[in-house]
């Protein structure tokens, strides 16, 4: 029998550098493991220099065009008077301003509803390597058996 609940719960995302990172197995394990059913997963990404976005996952060069875009959109060096983090810090906050911190996805039979070639992803915006860390909340129906 399926029960309506409301879960919480966090995950973490290790990134590399600049670029975008599919975290789709991630959250499908995570809505497994609590045996949700029908209802709306909210992500929340707990930083201010990177974002989550739901993009193609087909064709890899999408994600390096997208990069690149962005790159152009704020650049590294455009005279920023935030640098008191490192060069990449305030470009890293317009990127993320400009993606989003939080999204809603449908889940229909435990998974997130995403057209065929969708993904979700971290995109990070700094330069180093860094352990992202994404909130995650389901609201709807879970196997209660």
């Amino acid at each position: 029998m399926d029960t309506l609940q409301q879960v919480l719960g966090r995950i973490f995302a290790e990134t590399a550098g600049p670029g975008f990172y599919d975290i789709s197995d991630d959250v499908d394990e995570w809505l497994r493991e609590r045996r949700a059913r029908d209802g709306l997963l909210t992500v929340f990404i707990r930083h201010t220099s990177a974002s989550l976005v739901i993009q193609e996952n087909a064709d890899p060069d999408v994600q390096v065009d997208l990069t690149q875009r962005l790159q152009i959109l704020a650049p590294k060096n455009a005279g920023y008077l935030h640098t008191s983090e490192g060069p990449d810090d305030m470009p890293a906050h317009i990127k993320a301003m400009l993606t989003a911190t939080s999204l809603s996805i449908p889940v229909e039979c435990g998974r997130p509803l995403l057209g065929t070639w969708q993904a979700l992803y971290v995109a990070e915006h700094r330069t180093r390597a860094h352990r992202r860390e994404l909130a995650l909340h389901f609201q709807g129906t879970v196997d209660g058996g």
